[in-house]
């Protein structure tokens, strides 16, 4: 381990125009307030109060102390983005020469990946999961070279809902020579360890969350990305100014404050799955039910086509993932609430 982190070179990774780019200084960069009362003249804005006339934290320094707090990352390893979407694109971007360098991403999997690349112009290389859904790491480690700049984990992963092997992850980050982005938007919901705990350990290692899943803000995209100082300091190179508005400010440290009503309702969901899942594995069109460390549930089906359009014409919308790698006649389940759920199972009983 010591060994890699005296050969890991962010700056090797970097791309040379954001090595040398001096980011854009905004007035909130160069006078921080220290509380105390000022008459602000300094950054255009308009002086009547309304709740929202002034720019917000460029560092969002309030609401990184609380996820400080909730998850035990000191702030200076956190970015906050426009929801995970946009922290991946920052990686992208700051990390990735278009048309020069590649990732690696493995399907099925969360489809922004691929687009991210081809957004960037930069070369997706896939290498399909196994059939048990796990990294087929001799086959990742074969396919990259030195242009492979990123590699992405979902885990859990949507949209199988299992996690990946911890010892297969850490082979990844000990041979792979470019970044390991964990995306870990559904850990919340997972018996499994977040890679938040050795983050100090690995100088590439790379984890995104979000407040969309089991935070319940969607609505409000707000993705965090948890990574080493080095790395930190690379994207709020390229970082916009003012990423993440005021109100999203607001109302995420609101919430994040209501631990115990985040806590049941994880506890919810997770209960409601255990019994949408029971349900699933007795039903005679269910060929199989995927194990899940999320909140839904993959289920491969006889006709997952006739079955989507089913549910569809009693008003439920779920996902039909059949088109994705590996994942024929598979719908996939999000957990809903006790009486979504109750009335999801009656239809699938109903069901011929």
């Amino acid at each position: 381990m010591m060994g890699m982190k005296r050969t890991f070179d962010i700056a090797s990774l970097t791309r040379p125009s954001v090595k040398v780019l001096k980011p854009y200084s905004s007035a909130r960069d160069e006078y921080v307030s220290d509380g105390s009362e000022m008459v602000f003249l300094d950054a255009n804005e308009n002086p009547y109060p309304n709740g929202v006339n002034r720019y917000p934290d460029p560092y969002q320094r309030g609401l990184k102390e609380v996820l400080s707090s909730v998850k035990g990352v000191p702030p200076q390893n956190m970015l906050l983005g426009n929801g995970s979407d946009e922290v991946l694109d920052m990686l992208f971007r700051a990390f990735c020469e278009p048309n020069v360098d590649n990732v690696i991403t493995l399907p099925p999997t969360y489809g922004m990946y691929k687009v991210l690349a081809g957004i960037n112009a930069v070369e997706n290389r896939e290498i399909l999961l196994t059939e048990e859904f796990q990294p087929d790491v001799k086959g990742i480690l074969k396919m990259a070279d030195p242009k492979s700049k990123m590699l992405f984990l979902c885990s859990p992963n949507n949209p199988t809902g299992n996690a990946f092997g911890t010892i297969l992850i850490k082979q990844l980050l000990d041979e792979f020579k470019g970044l390991v982005v964990i995306d870990e938007a559904y850990i919340d919901f997972a018996e499994t360890e977040s890679w938040l705990n050795v983050l100090n350990d690995y100088p590439n290692l790379v984890v995104t969350q979000t407040l969309s899943k089991a935070y319940g803000m969607a609505g409000l995209r707000l993705g965090i990305c948890y990574a080493s100082e080095e790395i930190i300091t690379v994207l709020n190179r390229i970082k916009p100014p003012y990423n993440v508005n005021d109100l999203t400010q607001q109302r995420a440290l609101e919430r994040l404050q209501k631990k115990e009503a985040i806590r049941e309702e994880i506890s919810e969901i997770l209960r409601q799955k255990r019994t949408l899942m029971e349900t699933l594995e007795t039903l005679p069109f269910v060929n199989k039910v995927y194990n899940s460390e999320a909140n839904f549930i993959l289920a491969r089906v006889d006709d997952a086509n006739k079955r989507y359009q089913q549910l569809l014409d009693q008003k439920v919308v779920v996902r039909n993932r059949s088109n994705q790698p590996l994942c024929e006649n598979t719908l996939r389940f999000t957990v809903g609430t006790q009486g979504e759920n109750a009335m999801l199972i009656s239809l699938l009983k109903k069901m011929d």
